[in-house]
């Protein structure tokens, strides 16, 4: 049996985070919001679909107050340009400014909008009310950039369990309106690597990083390997409220950067200090896997196929980005897509690939933390008068149209010996696979 090919999906980068009393939003600093013209642009790519973010704290900006001008013009021009969204309802966020990660009230708060949203375009059926909540939850609780700026590991799995019981929520409110609605889930997918007397510490992440999506399947039970730790900090009746109701995702949505990939090195002298860190027993550095480990390599093609061997789920690739010049944009695409082609191959369900930040994004480069960080371009310029395209647009097009992967490509930075920082006299714990 031919199978089909993975669709195309797309999507404009749309956080809107909070740092102490500042939010900074993707959609006003990129421009995107005031181009309606840009859906037209995408249209013309191919997309079969779009992740469209109509978040919570723009459409509530005040409690009982609702805005849903710029939703309504972006869901009534995608509907008549025959682009399928994908809707988004929290980004990075906490939501409005009465409530956040930390806080029950997000849990309920979130359910209502998702109501509102459904009742208001009740021909949507794909859904992602919670992007990446373990990352959102890491670097709102436990490394403290974004609001409530927290730093605790308690913390950390008190945010996480928030946002996966109000995407719970959200799904089952949703599907009282919409029955055939399916829950899209992403996360970032990045592995942890390190030297030996890290190696705890790197099994850990390696385990926490798949609790997205185990605890929306109600697969956290007292055989799971996280589970005494949740024991010891009193969530384990709020985690068999999710057995007895599990919230599985009907596509795993992958995210997944060159840097998502890291390395943990007890060798402080050989990082600058700002990596430096630690669990509170060891101290260590955290730096990008691909700086540190001359055998690294991108993780797209094993990354898919771990998922589909733990899940048996549909898989997209839901965020497929760099930020970089336009050549090297171009590696890393067709990488990943010439990594789906393989794992679909192999027998893995991928259903798309999904080619993001389409009109670039605004101060990554300081984790959306700081005014002034640089703007990276996408498949357009948003920078420039009329949001041009660059390069990357016509391999979008080409794979959009079924084509493989150009035949000259030019060799990522990341494929280079001399992307390598540190010095490699002690070599990283081997890759540990986790089942």
């Amino acid at each position: 049996m031919t199978r089909e090919l993975p669709e195309v999906w797309g999507g404009a980068e749309c956080t809107v985070n909070r740092v102490g009393n500042r939010a900074y939003d993707q959609l006003r600093l990129t421009g995107h919001e005031a181009r309606l013209d840009d859906l037209d642009r995408f249209a013309d790519l191919g997309l079969k679909a779009l992740r469209v973010a109509l978040l919570w704290e723009r459409i509530e900006p005040r409690p009982g107050e609702f805005d849903w001008t710029w939703a309504d013009a972006m869901m009534g021009r995608l509907r008549d340009l025959g682009i399928r969204p994908i809707v988004g309802l929290v980004h990075h966020g906490s939501g409005p400014f009465w409530t956040d990660l930390t806080k029950p009230s997000f849990v309920q708060g979130l359910a209502d909008h998702a109501v509102r949203v459904a009742r208001r375009y009740p021909w949507v059926t794909d859904w992602t009310p919670v992007n990446e909540p373990l990352t959102t939850a890491r670097f709102s609780c436990l490394y403290g950039h974004w609001y409530p700026h927290q730093t605790c590991d308690a913390d950390f799995w008190n945010a996480l369990l928030i946002q996966i019981e109000a995407t719970a929520e959200a799904m089952a409110a949703v599907r009282r309106i919409t029955p055939h609605a399916r829950l899209i889930q992403t996360e970032d997918f990045g592995h942890t690597r390190s030297t030996e007397p890290c190696a705890a510490q790197a099994d850990f992440e390696n385990r926490r990083r798949l609790m997205t999506w185990d605890l929306l399947c109600g697969r956290v039970r007292p055989d799971h390997e996280l589970w005494g730790h949740l024991r010891t900090l009193g969530l384990t009746p709020r985690i068999q409220a999710l057995i007895d109701r599990p919230c599985p995702p009907d596509v795993l949505g992958l995210n997944y950067y060159v840097t998502s990939d890291r390395f943990l090195d007890h060798r402080l002298d050989h990082h600058a200090p700002h990596l430096h860190g630690g669990n509170g027993r060891l101290r260590y550095a955290d730096t990008e896997a691909v700086r540190a480990c001359p055998d690294w390599t991108p993780g797209w093609a094993r990354y898919i196929a771990q998922l589909h061997a733990r899940y048996g789920l549909p898989i997209a690739v839901t965020e497929c980005h760099l930020g970089c010049d336009v050549d090297q944009q171009i590696s890393w695409l067709e990488q990943c897509w010439s990594a789906a082609l393989e794992a679909q191959a192999s027998g893995a369900q991928v259903e798309a690939v999904t080619v993001w930040a389409l009109v670039g994004s605004v101060g990554w480069d300081r984790l959306l933390t700081q005014d002034g960080g640089r703007y990276e371009a996408g498949v357009f310029d948003g920078a420039r008068p009329g949001a041009p395209a660059t390069a990357l647009a016509a391999t979008v097009r080409r794979m959009a149209m079924g084509e493989g992967p150009g035949s000259h490509r030019t060799p990522g930075w990341w494929e280079h010996a001399d992307r390598l920082l540190i010095s490699p006299d002690i070599p990283p714990a081997p890759e540990r696979l986790v089942a």
